[in-house]
C-alpha cells in the first residue's frame, strides 16, 4: 500500500525587497525617457498617486491609472514606446503601497529633501499633487462622506495652494485649523497617518488594528523629480 502524502506546507511569501538607490535610480531614468510631448509623474508626486489610486473604494484597473503616470494630462503613449520597464518598477511599488495600506502598516513615503531653504510644507508637496491628481480623475475616495474624509484630506491638502480648492468650503476651514508642520519628519508622518485614516473610511476592516509607528525617518539623497 502506497503511504499516504504528507500535506504540502508552504513556506510564506519572502517580504518584499527594499528599494535601492540604484532601483530609485532606474526608475527615475525610465520616468525621464518617456518619450515627449508626454510628461510622466516625478518619482515622488507618482508615490502621492499611487498612494489615492490604493485608496479608492473599489479597485481601478491598471488601463485607467498607468496613462497618468506617463503623462499628466492622461495623454496616450505613441505606439513605438515600450512602457513594460518602468511598468513592473510602478506595479512593483504600487503592491508595496497596497500590502501596507490594507494592514493598516506604517510605509515610507518617497519624499526627497530639496535644498536648506525649503519648508516641510516644499519639500512634501510633489507628493501631495501626485495624491491630489489621482484623487481628481478617480473621484471614487472624495466621493465618500464629506463628514468623515474631511480631516484627513485637510492633513494633506494643507500643503496645496488654497486656490487650487475652490467649492471645498469644508476643507478649507479645517485646514485653517491646522498647525503647518515644524520639522519634514513631522510633515511624512502626518502623509502616512493620514491616508491610513483614509483606508479607514475607503476600504473599512471588521476588526481594525492600530497601526505601528514610523519604522525609520523619511527616504531621502535629492530631488526625485525631473531636473
Amino acid at each position: 500500500m502506497t503511504a499516504p502524502r504528507a500535506p504540502a506546507h508552504h513556506a510564506p511569501p519572502a517580504p518584499p525587497a527594499e528599494w535601492s538607490d540604484r532601483d530609485l535610480e532606474s526608475l527615475e531614468s525610465l520616468l525621464d525617457a518617456v518619450p515627449a510631448p508626454l510628461e510622466p509623474l516625478d518619482v515622488s508626486m507618482l508615490d502621492g498617486f499611487l498612494v489615492a489610486v490604493v485608496l479608492q473604494p473599489r479597485p481601478v484597473p491598471l488601463s485607467t491609472w498607468w496613462p497618468w503616470v506617463l503623462d499628466s494630462e492622461g495623454r496616450e503613449a505613441p505606439a513605438r514606446y515600450d512602457g513594460q520597464p518602468l511598468l513592473t518598477l510602478v506595479q512593483r511599488r504600487h503592491r508595496e503601497l497596497a500590502r501596507a495600506i490594507a494592514d493598516r502598516q506604517w510605509f515610507d513615503p518617497w519624499v526627497f529633501e530639496l535644498d536648506e531653504e525649503a519648508s516641510p510644507s516644499e519639500t512634501v508637496l510633489p507628493w501631495v499633487a501626485g495624491f491630489s491628481l489621482a484623487a481628481d480623475v478617480m473621484p471614487g475616495l472624495m466621493n465618500l462622506d464629506e463628514s468623515q474624509i474631511t480631516e484627513p484630506l485637510a492633513q494633506l491638502y494643507m500643503h496645496l495652494d488654497p486656490e487650487d480648492l475652490e467649492d471645498a468650503d469644508a476643507l478649507l476651514e479645517e485646514i485653517e485649523s491646522l498647525e503647518p508642520p515644524d520639522t519634514l519628519d513631522d510633515a511624512v508622518e502626518s502623509l502616512v497617518r493620514a491616508s491610513l485614516l483614509l483606508a479607514d473610511v475607503s476600504q473599512p476592516r471588521s476588526e481594525p488594528r492600530p497601526a505601528r509607528g514610523p519604522q525609520g525617518g523619511p527616504r531621502r539623497g535629492g530631488s526625485g523629480g525631473r531636473r
